[in-house]
């Protein structure tokens, strides 16, 4: 990350609320990647995926920052000022 974000600095320790994107598995569709919404626990499908379930919950939420859900991966996202921080 280049510039600090000041959203990286008001996230919170959230568990996942699932083990998969939230909308799909009630959709009884599949994902690609998972992300975790660090105000909230939401677990959303990335954009790769069909749905794009993550940046949906930001839209809707205006929670600003996100992490991985896979494993080994340690980076978070921040919507807002489109930043990236790693190990979060």
């Amino acid at each position: 990350m280049t510039a600090p974000c000041p959203h990286f600095s008001q996230i919170q320790t959230r568990a996942p609320n699932t083990d998969g994107c939230e909308e799909c598995v009630k959709l009884g569709d599949s994902w690609v990647h998972l992300r975790v919404c660090l105000s909230c626990g939401h677990v959303g499908c990335c954009d790769d995926s069909r749905n794009k379930h993550a940046s949906k919950h930001f839209a809707a939420t205006g929670h600003p920052v996100i992490r991985s859900k896979e494993p080994g991966e340690t980076w978070g996202w921040c919507y807002v000022d489109k930043k990236m921080r790693d190990p979060v």
